[in-house]
């Protein structure tokens, strides 16, 4: 059922949003923004097209965090980000971005982001729904140590195999970046030239690159990117069904401030210099247990699942270890329709002893209960230029 976005008077609008309209997009609420969540080609065609070619996608919602050092120094910045970020700050270099997690003293994930270093400042990529307590978070935690500050601005993935090509007519160097590089560029000419940060990342499991510039820029280079046959927007259904094929988590559904990150199977973001006897071991909220839960592994843990036949399986099913099971074993976190696959895949959480790929598993659909089988993630191999 579509929504009327603007009987929702409450809902903001990105930069894009004339522009999502124009195309015909059908709008709907998703984390107090309205965004579009399919335009006329469909989520079907968006998705396979964004695979074979180039998918645009408006992610303005999305927090952007600028971090600077009171200092001048951004080693202190890094310190600092240290004690609430279980990776290494300080090892990441100028011109590079990493996967973090901000965790709670409890050992859950307050939410996952990228956080770039752009020389003079970090800049932390966060969920929309938590980007107002992940701000406030960061100012309690740094806020003496360093300036944090939210960047009012827009943000655009580009991604699929022909993106380098699409966003090279328009910044040239994007061509000679690799993975998770962070850059930045020049957009527009003359008295329309605009500052922008480009990162050669995103959450479709292919290549891509995300693009933050200044909200008045966005429209013209959005179009102009749009101009290239190759690139077609797409909305938030296609996004969500391209992130789980590639077995990618969304935070509020497959990790929360309840799941740890070695129960999500995220504990390769946290390197050995954070973990038991590394230089700098420990320091960030929830160590204990999530140090002990990566050296002896923890009770439960996320999977990939297989149903067996063509009905897709949801969030919130439950799973049972057969069909006549009283009582459910674990629970669906995401779910759906793979169209690259051309079948259903979902995740969800197993107790350990369970979560073997090939473990024959029953999920409860509409009052049936479905055959399904733990399966490896990701579903299909990522496509990221590493070299």
């Amino acid at each position: 059922m579509s929504v009327d976005t603007a009987a929702v008077p409450s809902l903001r609008e990105t930069p894009l949003h004339g522009l999502h309209r124009d195309a015909g997009a059908r709008m709907v609420p998703f984390a107090g923004y309205a965004m579009p969540l399919q335009y006329p080609l469909g989520l079907l065609k968006e998705h396979l097209h964004t695979r074979q070619a180039a998918g645009l996608f408006d992610v303005s919602h999305m927090g952007q965090i600028a971090v600077r050092p009171r200092s001048g120094a951004m080693a202190d910045a890094a310190r600092a980000l240290e004690t609430v970020l279980p990776v290494d700050v300080l090892g990441l270099a100028p011109g590079r971005q990493r996967y973090g997690l901000l965790t709670s003293q409890a050992g859950g994930i307050l939410d996952d982001l990228m956080l770039a270093h752009l020389g003079d400042h970090y800049l932390l990529v966060v969920n929309a729904a938590n980007k107002a307590s992940d701000l406030a978070h960061l100012l309690d935690a740094v806020g003496q140590d360093c300036e944090v500050e939210a960047l009012d601005r827009a943000l655009i993935a580009l991604q699929g195999p022909g993106a380098e090509a699409a966003l090279a007519r328009l910044v040239p160097e994007a061509g000679a970046m690799r993975f998770m590089d962070a850059r930045r560029v020049t957009v527009g000419d003359g008295e329309a030239a605009r500052e922008a940060v480009v990162v050669r990342s995103g959450y479709t499991g292919e290549d891509g690159f995300e693009i933050a510039l200044p909200a008045d820029a966005a429209v013209a280079f959005t179009r102009a990117l749009l101009a290239d046959a190759g690139v077609r927007p797409a909305g938030l259904g296609a996004r969500d069904s391209l992130r789980l094929e590639a077995g990618l988590c969304l935070h509020g559904s497959d990790i929360d401030p309840g799941t740890t990150p070695a129960e999500a199977g995220l504990a390769w973001a946290i390197p050995k210099v954070r973990r038991r006897g590394g230089a700098r071991e420990g320091g960030f909220p929830g160590a204990a247990r999530i140090l002990q839960e990566i050296a002896e592994g923890p009770a439960r843990l996320r999977v990939g699942l297989r149903p067996e036949g063509r009905t897709p399986v949801r969030a919130g099913a439950a799973l049972f270890p057969d069909e006549a099971a009283a009582e459910p074993v674990g629970a669906v976190t995401s779910g759906g329709f793979g169209p690259s696959l051309e079948a259903p895949v979902a995740m969800g959480y197993l107790p350990a002893a369970l979560a073997v790929p090939g473990t024959r598993l029953f999920a409860e659909v509409r009052g049936q209960r479905l055959p399904v089988a733990v399966a490896g993630l990701p579903f299909r191999p990522a496509g990221f230029k590493r070299t």
